[in-house]
């Protein structure tokens, strides 16, 4: 018996360094073809692009001058704009967001602005879940600067995600982001701190705006936020604004954090599709903030859908899932379904 055992253990300690060996050969395996990036750093004035290219960081310093570092909030309400496309929720869905942006030919084959004039807005959360919100944030970096010279204007709303990130909250964030965390040596939600590009990017977005006699907003606006705030865009966007580098501590030390950030703030709400609301109670809110229409995200639906009346619309057409969106699309007062093949349904 003790014979056999001695068999047994030598025979285990034999082999059990090839099962080590094989579980480390497919780690390294994995991170050798890893690339993410890039990602670009301030530091000390100087502009270091740090990309991640088969499992190995390459740095490059550029030249001061290669991208703006200081980003002004845009202007949060507009009017007289005659063709918009809004959609929500890409949660890192880069592929399918591209689809479904050159089949309604809001860009074109080569991923440039095409929509002319027209106002694209990303009604939030384009962060975690998905492996290509990096790419997805240059994107919309691109198309913002390419609309604004064609007279045009994207809009990305800061959502529920865009916040939770920049409050270090990464629950959410693809397995892919930790690799890149580790690789980089900094935590992820530094990749977006104020000491970085993209970063200083999203401290200027709004959390609300304005077209024509639309608000967009993630989560939606409540009788609750109304009744402990002056309905002033500009100012609860630079409320919203100001609170991205507060601590969440501070901020629930007095009744902040409940009405910007509690269950019926603006990027959290989802009295429209749970709560049982009646047309009026939403007459009432347009009325308080003198639109005739609100558009969110935030609540997953199959397609772009319409409540009330068409008084609000929902732009969460799950495009987190990787299979299927949409987007809004409303030219001349009139409000349609895009699908992701292009197709014009009229509400």
């Amino acid at each position: 018996m003790i014979k056999k055992f001695l068999i047994v253990v030598i025979v285990f300690m034999t082999i059990s360094p090839v099962f080590c060996q094989n579980t480390t050969n497919v780690k390294t395996s994995v991170q050798n073809k890893f690339s993410d990036g890039p990602y670009i750093f301030i530091e000390n004035n100087n502009l270091i692009k740090k990309s991640i290219i088969n499992g190995q960081v390459f740095s490059k310093v550029l030249e001061p001058n290669a991208y703006d570092t200081i980003f002004n909030p845009d202007k949060a309400v507009f009017n007289n704009i005659r063709k918009i496309a809004a959609l929500s929720d890409i949660h890192g869905q880069y592929d399918l967001a591209i689809e479904i942006l050159k089949n309604n030919k809001v860009i074109d084959s080569k991923l440039n602005w095409n929509f002319g004039k027209g106002h694209l807005i990303i009604v939030g959360d384009i962060f975690d879940r998905g492996d290509k919100v990096n790419e997805t944030l240059w994107l919309i970096y691109k198309l913002e600067h390419q609309a604004k010279r064609k007279g045009g204007r994207v809009h990305f709303l800061l959502g529920n995600h865009e916040y939770m990130i920049l409050h270090k909250d990464l629950r959410y964030i693809n397995e892919k982001y930790k690799l890149t965390s580790k690789l980089l040596n900094v935590d992820y939600d530094e990749l977006y701190g104020k000491k970085t590009l993209i970063g200083r990017w999203l401290r200027s977005k709004p959390t609300i705006v304005k077209i024509n006699n639309n608000v967009f907003v993630h989560g939606g606006i409540s009788k609750d936020f109304l009744a402990q705030n002056d309905f002033n865009i500009k100012n609860i966007n630079d409320i919203m604004r100001s609170s991205i580098d507060r601590s969440k501590k501070e901020m629930k030390s007095t009744d902040f954090y409940k009405t910007y950030y509690g269950n019926t703030s603006l990027i959290w709400y989802r009295g429209y599709f749970r709560d049982n609301l009646k047309d009026k109670d939403i007459s009432d809110i347009l009325t308080d903030i003198s639109s005739k229409h609100i558009i969110v995200g935030h609540c997953s639906n199959k397609e772009v859908v319409s409540l009330f009346n068409n008084k609000v619309f929902g732009v969460d057409s799950s495009i987190k899932k990787g299979e299927y969106g949409e987007l809004l699309f409303i030219k001349n007062g009139k409000y349609f379904r895009k699908t992701l093949k292009g197709n014009k349904i009229q509400f």
